[in-house]
């Protein structure tokens, strides 16, 4: 018996998604994005979960944007609580470049706090898109315990989730945290307060500022004194 058409279109498209080139699996997930049938959703997000290729996971995520937020966002949020650091990072990107509200139940301290740098780094800028009116104030306590962590990429991708929050939200927590006992800290809040006060200063300065000040045993306003 011949199968419809539509039926083998659909299974030819799940299975690029699995080729051993990553150009087809680029090319495939594209086709699933131009032309979107919920019978992909599934396979789009599991593929997330373990595709190596940066540009093809790129690609996903478009391809699940491309589909109603009613069927990717529930599948999503399962996604959240996989054991695979990937499932969970792509999920939170994803769902941050579909940015519907109904996902932010599903940002949780957890994975604001997950061991994990990249699915912490997804679950920041997740969230500053997704938080809903009046929960800024949560957040920016959330985030604030996070100052110090990881390497540079880390710590500015934080940075800019805080600020992201706006002033009033969160130069409170980044003063308190200026006076912190840990310098890893201290510094960061320092940094991210300059960054906060001159974006086109860039990160680099405002980290080597902060380090600077913390080596001189301020706080960062008395080092802004004139000499």
């Amino acid at each position: 018996m011949t199968m419809p058409r539509e039926h083998t279109d659909v299974m030819r498209v799940l299975r690029g998604l699995e080729h051993g080139s990553p150009a087809v699996r680029l090319r495939t997930a594209l086709a699933a994005g131009a032309a979107p049938d919920p019978r992909f959703v599934d396979e789009l997000v599991e593929r997330c979960a373990v595709e190596p290729d940066f540009h093809v996971r790129d690609m996903l995520t478009w391809a699940l944007t491309r589909h109603p937020s009613s069927l990717t966002v529930p599948k999503l949020v399962e996604a959240l609580r996989s054991e695979r650091a990937q499932a969970r990072s792509q999920a939170l990107h994803t769902l941050s470049k579909i940015g519907d509200g109904r996902a932010w139940p599903a940002v949780t301290r957890a994975l604001l706090t997950d061991a994990d740098d990249e699915v912490a780094r997804s679950a920041w800028r997740a969230a500053v898109v997704l938080v809903p009116e009046g929960e800024e104030p949560w957040l920016a306590a959330v985030l604030v315990t996070q100052l110090g962590r990881g390497g540079r990429e880390t710590r500015l991708s934080l940075s800019r989730a805080l600020i992201a929050l706006g002033e009033e939200v969160v130069m409170p927590v980044l003063g308190t945290a200026t006076t912190a006992s840990d310098p890893r800290v201290r510094g960061h809040a320092i940094a991210t307060e300059r960054l906060s006060r001159d974006p086109d200063a860039g990160s680099g300065f405002a980290v080597e500022e902060a380090k600077r000040i913390v080596l001189l045993g301020t706080t960062g306003r008395e080092a802004d004194r004139p000499c």
